[in-house]
């Protein structure tokens, strides 16, 4: 007579969590942005989500075990998170696949974060509060000549020399404090 199994495990949907849930998190890490304008591709964020999904995929493992009981699937599902863990963690840390554009782009939602914190918190204290708006003003600033920056080199390419940037100048943009305070044809302070 056939034991009935109270706890089926399965594999597949097991990967399918892990898989789903990498998707969701690199999602996530864009919901602390100011704007949705700010959202840009970051291949920063990607390689954390991989970071994230494989010390998941360990950690729920292991504290499934009791459903996932067949070893060697348990060793090469370590053995793969740990790849990826090692692979993704020098890829976020030494930045070797990040270039100009994909810099940039993954600066602006940093910036955005900056922007949203340093309006949103509940600042009392005045000398504080000067310094988040400081912050803000710079963070708008930079985060508008990023977004020239990335037009401008997918436009024209990477200004590689001194004399190419002096040809092509990045405009002075100004940092505003409150969205209504910003003049989309004033570039200037």
């Amino acid at each position: 007579m056939q034991q009935p199994e109270q706890k089926k495990s399965s594999y597949g949907r097991f990967m399918a969590m892990i898989g789903t849930s990498t998707v969701v998190m690199f999602i996530l890490m864009y919901f602390n942005t100011y704007a949705l304008p700010h959202v840009l591709w970051s291949e920063t964020r990607f390689w954390m989500a991989f970071l994230m999904g494989a010390a998941m995929a360990v950690v729920m493992l292991l504290f499934m075990l009791d459903m996932y009981r067949n070893r060697k699937k348990n060793g090469v599902i370590i053995g793969v998170a740990l790849v990826v863990f090692v692979s993704a963690l020098f890829l976020v840390r030494s930045q070797v696949s990040v270039t100009d554009r994909e810099y940039m782009s993954a600066m602006v939602p940093h910036h955005s974060i900056a922007v949203l914190t340093s309006e949103r918190a509940q600042i009392e204290d005045v000398r504080v509060r000067e310094l988040a708006n400081g912050i803000i003003r710079a963070q708008r600033k930079e985060i508008a000549e990023m977004k020239w920056l990335i037009d401008d080199i997918g436009t024209n390419g990477i200004a590689a020399t001194p004399e190419a940037a002096n040809a092509r100048p990045v405009p002075e943009f100004t940092g505003y404090l409150n969205e209504g305070d910003w003049d989309p044809g004033l570039t200037t302070e």
